[in-house]
């Protein structure tokens, strides 16, 4: 009988996540904490091609580019003269559960078939889920999905609960946990249990997948416009849908095209706090996973994480709850489209951006996702008003304070962005990593690490350590 406390289940990590996602993640391992990124992206065995032939399957990916005309009218009438970049949608809610997570979904199935594991489990807040349990449905595996769903009075929002529902829907059993360390104790425990393979977010599969939707980005722009996007906005969380979406951009020949993350900007709110939990209302496009996520990869669920958005993010700014909310009933009375409100969070960004940007220039926002009863911001905000926050109409960028105040803009003009400098990201993942290994001084194989894992050279890193205090 196998020690199943807590400290005994997270001493066999390694061992349950190797038999779990089919990598040894110690043959990658250089040394010290240097490992071959681009081996383990090998790992994967599957082209760009090989990989739009496994989604097409299942008919994931193909999806529609959408320029949003009206709202690109609306800029133009509120633009200073010769700015107002048109703004490009990329419809990813027309995939079979609903978002571009089936892309990262449908090559993780397809690999777990493959390799004869009988079910897949996935810990998630409830996108991811859906998109595994429609590709497993799909393929004939049996499928788990761990939620974090509720906080210690059981309260769980809309948007969370319908997550759930949706799972359910595609007949996968779904785990549901308060917020805490038991998520990821729980996966581990599940995995081990039922030998079922761990279809992760943060796995080489799920980012191989997401690889298609750069891809296709390139690719439709050039046919629809002539030439590559100037940039393209990603909803930052975890890092998975920058990781992907760059190296496909990239991959594509769209190498000068910038990669812009946008956030909901949470500042303040610890997402792991059973007090903050549900003082948010957008369950990952925010600070709470875009800021932890990027400054320490390493966090997750696999051993080495194959999102690394600090390789790829040009620039990243952050835009308020409030103004989500408008340009989510924005997208819906100007272009007829009922989407969000994760995909609307970069929306919201590539608003205030197309205004600074030149007329001749294109934005592509990279993903919507489907919406629904508790999706809809009439469920979310009744939601917040219950947990004590003020509602009001207002300056966003003003009068919005994360965990108090929900200000939804007066006017279009109001909408803009908050700028986090990636410099200040990768001076917080050096100081994250000093603390870890206890020191500043680094083999030849760990600076080319940094560098490449920085996209930076070791004389700005260098500079930038010498900046940080470590307390």
């Amino acid at each position: 009988m196998r020690d199943l406390s807590y400290s005994a289940v997270m001493a066999r990590r390694a061992e349950i996540m190797r038999k779990a996602v089919g990598i040894d993640y110690e043959k990658f391992i250089i040394e010290g904490f240097a490992f071959d990124y681009e081996g383990m992206m090998k790992e994967v065995g599957y082209s760009i091609e090989d990989v739009r032939k496994i989604q097409a399957e299942t008919c994931v990916g193909n999806t529609p580019l959408v320029e949003l005309k009206n709202i690109n009218r609306l800029i133009r009438k509120i633009a200073p003269k010769g700015k107002g970049a048109r703004i490009f949608l990329k419809d990813e809610a027309t995939n079979p559960s609903g978002s571009f997570k089936d892309r990262r979904a449908a090559v993780s199935v397809y690999h777990a078939q493959k390799l004869g594991y009988k079910g897949v489990i996935a810990a998630t807040s409830g996108n991811y889920g859906a998109a595994v349990a429609s590709q497993a449905a799909k393929r004939g595996l049996k499928c788990i999905i761990v939620q974090e769903c509720y906080d210690s009075h059981w309260r769980g929002q809309p948007e969370i609960l319908e997550k759930g529902r949706a799972c359910e829907a595609y007949g996968a059993e779904v785990v549901q946990l308060t917020v805490g360390p038991e998520l990821f104790y729980y996966t581990l425990v599940l995995l081990e249990e039922t030998g079922y393979f761990n279809a992760s977010l943060y796995s080489p599969y799920a980012i191989a997948g997401i690889e298609t939707l750069g891809y296709e980005i390139a690719e439709q722009m050039l046919k629809l416009t002539g030439r590559f996007p100037d940039a393209v906005v990603v909803t930052h969380a975890g890092g998975g849908l920058i990781t992907g979406t760059a190296r496909g951009l990239k991959k594509a020949g769209a190498v000068n095209t910038k990669v812009i993350g946008a956030s909901v900007d949470l500042r303040g709110l610890h997402m792991a706090s059973d007090n903050d939990f549900n003082r948010k209302y957008f369950t990952t496009g925010h600070t709470g996973f875009g800021i932890p996520f990027a400054v320490f990869p390493d966090r997750s669920d696999v051993p080495k994480n194959a999102a690394r958005p600090l390789r790829y993010m040009d620039r990243y700014v952050l835009v308020t709850q409030g103004e989500v909310f408008y340009v989510t009933e924005m997208l819906a009375h100007l272009e007829g489209l009922q989407r969000g409100p994760a995909g609307n969070t970069s929306l919201a960004a590539a608003f205030a951006l197309a205004l600074e940007m030149d007329e001749d220039q294109t934005i592509v926002v990279n993903e919507t996702e489907y919406t629904g009863a508790g999706k809809l911001p009439s469920a979310q905000l009744t939601f917040a008003k219950k947990m004590g926050m003020i509602v009001k109409r207002g300056h966003p960028i003003l009068e919005d304070k994360p965990g108090q105040v929900i200000a939804i803009p007066e006017h279009p003009s109001q909408i803009g962005v908050i700028e986090y400098p990636v410099e200040e990201l990768k001076k917080s993942y050096l100081k994250e990593l000093i603390k870890r290994e206890g020191r500043t001084q680094f083999t030849e194989a760990e600076w080319k690490f940094l560098e490449e894992d920085l996209r930076a050279t070791r004389e700005q890193i260098e500079k930038w350590i010498a900046e940080i205090k470590i307390s």
